[in-house]
């Protein structure tokens, strides 16, 4: 009896659990660089960065805008998000649940792993 509870506990977590949700942290790192290759400096979501380097963003259902301080560089760059493709694990193995977790979280979502501002 105790080891039947104790299945239908571990299934249920599993089962109500999006991958993505589990895999992903809630936010993701983006190398931000510059295309002539000197320093930038700005800021994402209201957070200041110096680049090249790595910049933390959080995961969420909306795109990310680069906006640039450094003369000669775009003064924006648009950043999209993507599906990351753990979300469909779930969508395939009948996880309903699990996906509605990854969209309710929002870890479901992903940018490119490389940013670069264009500058003269």
């Amino acid at each position: 009896m105790k080891k039947t509870a104790l299945f239908t506990s571990l299934f249920a977590v599993f089962a109500l659990s999006g991958c993505a949700s589990i895999l992903n942290d809630k936010t993701q790192a983006i190398n931000v660089s510059a295309s002539n290759g000197k320093e930038i400096s700005g800021t994402i979501d209201g957070a200041t960065f110096k680049a090249p380097g790595i910049v933390n963003v959080t995961r969420e259902n909306k795109n990310k805008m680069v906006l640039v301080s450094t003369e000669g560089c775009a003064k924006e760059t648009s950043v999209e998000k993507s599906v990351d493709p753990k979300f469909f694990i779930n969508i395939l193995s009948g996880g309903a649940f699990g996906s509605t977790t990854d969209y309710s979280t929002e870890k479901m979502w992903r940018y490119s792993e490389n940013v670069v501002v264009s500058c003269k």
